[in-house]
This record gives C-alpha cells, sequence and structure tokens, in this order.
C-alpha cells in the first residue's frame, strides 16, 4: 500500500519487501561472541592474580570431589580416544550425505569442522604453558590446568557434529533434541572432570567460553554453505 508524502510525491510504508532486518539476529551474535569472551577474560585474569573468584572457585572444588566410576565415565568422555571418532564419522556422513544430495563443495563443512577440533591444541596448549595454574589437591604437584583440554576437545568434538547434523535433520524438534543432547553431554563431561578432580570449575567454565564462539562461527559457514 502506498501513500503521499506531505509534498505530494508516493512513499512506501514499512516494511519495505526485500530489506530483512537482521537485528535478533546481530544481537544474537554478539551475545554468543562477545559476552563469552568477557566472561573469557575475567576469569582468567582472576586466575593470575588469585582473586576472590578463583580462591571461591578452589572452595567449590572442594565440595564438589568425590570420585566414582559414573563421574570417571564422564569424564572419559572428554578424551580424545572417545571425542575425535565421533566427529570423525559424522564428518563423513555429512559429507557423503551432501554428496549424494548433488550438492557443490560437499566437502567443506566437513573439513571447516576439522580444522576446528584440530585447531584446539593450538589454543588450549600455550594458554596453559603462559597462566601455569596448578591443579586440584587430588592431582599433586604440577601446572598447566587452565583451561581444561578435555571441556574443549568435548566441547569442539560434539558441539561441531550438531552443527553439521542440524541441516540434515527435519523438523524442529528433531533440532532441538540433538542440541539438548550435545548441551547435556558436555555438561557431564565437565562435571565429570570437576567431580573426578582432574579440574577446578573456572577451567571448565573457561573452555566453554572459548568453544562457544568457535562453534558459533562454525554455524554460520555451515548455515551460509547448506544449500550451495
Amino acid at each position: 500500500m502506498r501513500h503521499a508524502d506531505p509534498d505530494g510525491r508516493p512513499r512506501t510504508t514499512p516494511p519495505v519487501r526485500g530489506r530483512p532486518t537482521n537485528l535478533f539476529g546481530r544481537r544474537a551474535a554478539l551475545l554468543l561472541l562477545g559476552v563469552p569472551a568477557l566472561l573469557f577474560a575475567v576469569i582468567t585474569w582472576q586466575v593470575l592474580a588469585h582473586g576472590p573468584l578463583a580462591r571461591a572457585d578452589e572452595r567449590l572444588s572442594g565440595l564438589l570431589v568425590h570420585r566414582g566410576a559414573p563421574t570417571q565415565f564422564l569424564a572419559d568422555l572428554g578424551n580424545v580416544s572417545v571425542a575425535v571418532p565421533v566427529l570423525a564419522l559424522m564428518l563423513l556422513y555429512v559429507a557423503w550425505r551432501a554428496r549424494a544430495d548433488g550438492r557443490r563443495y560437499a566437502w567443506r563443512p566437513s573439513a571447516a569442522a576439522a580444522l576446528l577440533l584440530a585447531a584446539v591444541p593450538l589454543w588450549v596448549i600455550p594458554l596453559k604453558e603462559l597462566i601455569s595454574r596448578p591443579g586440584p589437591p587430588v592431582m599433586g604437584p604440577g601446572t598447566g590446568f587452565y583451561p581444561s583440554g578435555h571441556t574443549a576437545t568435548a566441547s569442539v568434538a560434539y558441539g561441531a557434529a550438531v552443527v553439521l547434523l542440524l541441516p540434515l535433520l527435519r523438523g524442529a524438534p528433531a533440532r532441538r533434541a540433538v542440541v539438548v543432547l550435545a548441551v547435556v553431554l558436555n555438561i557431564g563431561v565437565g562435571f565429570g572432570l570437576v567431580r573426578q578432580g582432574y579440574h577446578w570449575p573456572l577451567d571448565v567454565v573457561a573452555s566453554w567460553c572459548v568453544c562457544v564462539p568457535l562453534l558459533f562461527s562454525l554455524w554460520f559457514r555451515v548455515g551460509r554453505g547448506a544449500h550451495g
């Protein structure tokens, strides 16, 4: 419907078709990128300075540590020997499906996910060396516990597997189910690591803070190329 401007010229009432606003998408991107980065910076500062947050973290760990077989199983889900094969199988499946559907550059999403996982040691190991945080008492002497490499491996491997799978699923319930499963699985890995005394809670949270933006960037890449 068109109306006249005060000078008599026709104008188009908003919204104008073909010019969608991405305000919500931009806000979501800002939250998923900015908030984890800010939280990671605060946690790292507190760990380096052994500030109040780090001291509270150590007290909380003392209350949570209680070793057992179930939590050991959860912690083991963050091992490279478990998480990497899971992602590898998903990479092969997604690449096969994309090729069968006749999509061009079918290998690109799988390659992006593989590179994301391969890059985990490139940022985890330098941070461990730089920060040199001692571990919980049950781990004995030694440093290099911040951030948690097992948490990062699990988050990227299982998270990337879900990101690749989502475009292939039909229906919102199925998509929600796999996302919830991945979230619960990664929370379980983090809980197992803390409960077994392998890491302080903030070691786990810090890795999540880094992995959320990484997975969001993968989703942005896969989402754009899903129909390419």
